[in-house]
């Protein structure tokens, strides 16, 4: 009996594994850049303590954003290489659509290679605020987004999921 059970549950993992049922369906994908003057202001209390803000560009290269064109601000605290989102917003435009996305929370982490820094490995939730046309369907739907460094200054890649 206990065999059975074990025999089952190992073909359920497999059968979820191999047909991707337990992942995370992929909304869309950005490439995305800095615009801009990035604004980094010490807090004051202790070393490394900033608030960061800047603005970004981002096209959508796959999924329903593909063509899409994202512009969005973000503020961040962040307390040596470690950020927590404060506020991100952003509208998508695309032919036929409209979008506003607001995050819910985010965290980052800076990364260094060979002792420079190249970006931020971030991840965390929002919701699509409002959506209209093409882009209705998005309407009210909370997501997940990770983003990672692309080669190129002030670049990164921006992936929204279920």
């Amino acid at each position: 009996m206990k065999s059975a059970i074990i025999k089952t549950l190992v073909s359920v993992v497999a059968i979820v594994g191999a047909t991707g049922v337990a992942r995370a369906e992929m909304i869309g994908l950005y490439e995305c850049t800095n615009v801009g003057v990035v604004g980094e202001d010490a807090i004051g209390d202790q070393a490394g303590h900033n608030l960061i803000s800047l603005e970004y560009f981002c096209t959508g290269v796959d999924g329903v954003i593909k063509g899409a064109s994202h512009l969005g601000t973000l503020v961040s605290e962040w307390t040596g290489p470690k950020g927590t989102w404060i506020s991100a917003v952003g509208v998508t435009r695309t032919v036929g659509g409209l979008a506003v996305t607001q995050a819910l929370e985010g965290a980052g982490t800076a990364v260094i290679k060979d002792g420079k820094f190249i970006g931020v490995e971030a991840g965390g939730k929002a919701v699509f605020k409002f959506a209209s046309g093409s882009l209705a369907g998005l309407s009210g739907k909370t997501y997940n987004w990770s983003s990672k460094p692309a080669p190129g200054f002030g670049r990164s890649t921006l992936e929204l999921s279920d």
